[in-house]
């Protein structure tokens, strides 16, 4: 613990144009993550009422939701009340907790976005064999390891962060602790770390991102191998609400990672990071809603109980 005895707490520099701006950022983003919280809890709700939805597809897209306003509350609660007090200063205790979540949720939804995928390609690719291949036991499996995998990649990130010093520079260029933003401020080799990040990276993000590309192409070749306008209009259902989801997610993290822009770096990562930790956690549910009929439906049935039950 002597290292980080030069950093007792780090300064949040927040969006870009912060102090010009900071009402209606406040407005913007307490709406979004409301929105958030109470579209994914009634997706949560709906999943759980309605017995119709009691799937392999909806078990995964509840605790895909439950990520979600895990994922935007460890950064948009900070960032709120940062905005609300004028403050921005954060502890280097909550500094690291905060880093450690935001990796932890962040994995978790990359993974059950890969069950789901899977989940979807037996569906489509092995009809007949669909419930058996998706037992409520493999269900489980891949929840309570997407969890443990994700857990193990934030621990590993975390136990290498606290091991570094902070003694040249305690200002982060973000609105709230990421990960290479701080290794950029440590006064230790980040080696290490950086190789950890790569490494981990490719387990947790790369490699899901490949099956999921993989379980979509075979689920083109096999609508291609019968095509027919209803099979494609199924599939279309059936897999168009999760691929908006995979594009806005991944999507966001390519456009950070994998292209790089050479001016206003760091306005370009926060503005990123402003996508994928609120914007696609409150899209979500409007997705899944809104081009599914389920969904609609089992909001329906719901509504009408509600209203019309004896009293």
């Amino acid at each position: 613990m002597e290292n980080q005895s030069c950093a007792s707490e780090f300064i949040l520099l927040g969006l870009p144009n912060w102090t010009e701006k900071q009402s209606l950022y406040f407005i913007l983003f307490l709406v979004m993550y409301l929105i958030t919280v109470l579209g994914n809890l009634l997706i949560i709700l709906l999943i759980r009422l309605e017995s119709r939805l009691h799937t392999p597809m909806y078990f995964f897209l509840s605790h895909l939701a439950l990520t979600d306003i895990s994922f935007s509350s460890v950064t948009a609660p900070k960032m709120l009340y940062n905005i609300q007090t004028q403050s921005q200063s954060i502890s280097y205790a909550r500094c690291v907790s905060q880093m450690h979540f935001f990796v932890f949720y962040g994995d978790i939804d990359s993974l059950l976005l890969t069950s789901m995928a899977y989940d979807r390609y037996v569906a489509i690719c092995h009809p007949l064999h669909y419930t058996t291949i998706m037992s409520q036991s493999l269900c489980f499996l891949l929840v309570i390891l997407s969890w443990v995998l994700s857990c193990a990649s934030a621990l590993c990130h975390t136990l290498l962060l606290i091991r570094l010093s902070f003694c040249r520079d305690n200002i982060v260029p973000h609105f709230f602790c990421d990960l290479s933003a701080l290794l950029k401020l440590s006064s230790s080799d980040t080696t290490v770390n950086e190789i950890a990040i790569f490494t981990v990276g490719t387990a947790v993000i790369t490699v899901p991102f490949i099956c999921i590309m993989v379980s979509y192409g075979r689920i083109g070749a096999t609508i291609l191998k019968f095509p027919s306008a209803k099979g494609i209009y199924k599939a279309l259902s059936t897999c168009g609400s999760h691929l908006t989801v995979v594009s806005l997610y991944y999507g966001s993290i390519i456009g950070l990672y994998f292209f790089p822009s050479s001016t206003n770096s760091n306005n370009k990562d926060v503005i990123v990071a402003v996508l994928y930790t609120l914007v696609t956690p409150m899209l979500n549910p409007f997705i899944y809603s809104l081009r599914n009929r389920d969904m609609k439906g089992a909001l329906r049935n719901i509504l009408n109980r509600a209203i019309f039950s004896p009293k």
